[in-house]
């Protein structure tokens, strides 16, 4: 599997060959789904808070007599059935909404949406691209060089035309000068995950090298490690032996 890889002028620069267990997955919706609603409800953060009976204030006197008055007994006022009680099955910000992802359900999950984008044409490799300074003016003429490449986006649209762009190193002049457009992320590649490839329609790496380098190490993470070896059964020690009691013969 070969991919082309492009210069900052938009011309091809060379050939590179794609690992297989990348960019040659096939797709799976249901893995998709499970990882990316697990990590959208990790990501959760619980705002709307209601008081229960034992968090508002006042009604530490019984409102009347348990006995002898003909109405209903009480004994709060902060009950959740009078005005201005406390909030029955209410929301809660302690609320935990954390679900558990295996790694290698995540880096599966991300490695078929590369490979599903990668087959329609949405991913790109950039051999390098370098800026005058860390404007977003410099920075938007460098990617409009881009353009030249089929299938390219442009960058008038917001929606139709959103991009990931992920770096192989780290450049801050990149990151800033692209800080300001609203349909355009930039990270570093080592931060790239589920959510992030689903947001973006197209998907652009700049140093092939480095990136692949990068996503072979996080499939090999997961998969590091000793295994652990089984424990040795512990001998059980054979009862002592009794003797025999004797008969008795009348």
């Amino acid at each position: 599997m070969e991919a082309t890889v492009y210069n900052q002028t938009g011309t091809e620069a060379k050939k590179i060959t794609l690992p297989e267990h990348i960019f040659g997955l096939r797709w799976n919706s249901d893995l998709v789904h499970q990882v990316a609603v697990s990590m959208a409800s990790s990501a959760r953060h619980s705002i709307a808070h209601a008081k229960t009976r034992g968090e508002v204030r006042g009604g530490g006197k019984k409102p009347w007599q348990q006995k002898g008055t003909g109405r209903a007994r009480h004994g709060s006022s902060r009950s959740p059935i009078w005005v201005g009680g406390g909030t029955t099955h209410g929301p809660r910000n302690d609320k935990n909404y954390d679900r558990k992802v295996n790694k290698k359900m995540k880096m599966k999950a991300l490695f078929t949406i590369l490979s599903r984008k990668f087959r329609e044409g949405e991913v790109f490799f950039i051999d390098s691209v370098a800026l005058k300074s860390a404007k977003t003016k410099d920075a938007v003429e460098s990617l409009g060089t881009l353009a030249k490449i089929s299938g390219f986006p442009t960058l008038k649209g917001k929606r139709a035309n959103s991009m990931f762009i992920a770096l192989g190193t780290s450049d801050q002049s990149m990151s800033r000068g692209l800080s300001n457009v609203g349909n355009i992320s930039v990270e570093d590649c080592r931060n790239i995950s589920v959510p992030a490839v689903l947001k973006y329609k197209t998907i652009v790496f700049i140093g092939p090298d480095e990136v692949l380098k990068t996503l072979g190490s996080k499939m090999d993470a997961p998969l590091a490690g000793k295994v652990a070896k089984p424990k040795a059964l512990k001998k059980v020690k054979a009862a002592p032996k009794t003797k025999a009691s004797k008969k008795v013969t009348a």
